[in-house]
């Protein structure tokens, strides 16, 4: 199940955000945690800069590179936006599942060869 929640036209979260300050937080670097997900820098860039300004202050913060390179760090309101997204997506999976496996129960047949 993957779920999106939308705050207004352009403000939403979902599992692509997610596992993108979740791979900020591993990483520490926006460009990395990108990479590992096969973004371009510049798409990771553009959703951090859309999270940034989705919530009362910013979930990433960044540093410029240089001789010692850059970063970037969640903040404390990060990691809050991300646990509770999380959370959001375990509640409604633990209480959906009946109804998901029922949907599963009719769907067609897809033989392997597509």
């Amino acid at each position: 199940m993957r779920i999106r929640i939308v705050f207004g036209q352009d403000e939403m979260i979902g599992p692509g955000k997610a596992d993108l300050l979740e791979g900020i937080d591993r990483c520490g670097s926006i460009a990395a945690a990108g990479r590992e997900m096969g973004m371009s820098y510049k798409r990771a860039w553009e959703l951090i800069g859309t999270l940034n300004g989705m919530f009362r202050a910013p979930l990433v913060e960044s540093t410029r590179g240089g001789p010692g390179g850059g970063g970037a760090v969640l903040t404390d309101l990060g990691r809050e936006v991300l646990a509770q997204y999380r959370a959001f997506e375990a509640e409604a999976a633990a209480s959906g599942a009946a109804r998901l496996e029922a949907l599963r129960a009719v769907l067609r047949d897809i033989p392997d060869e597509k």
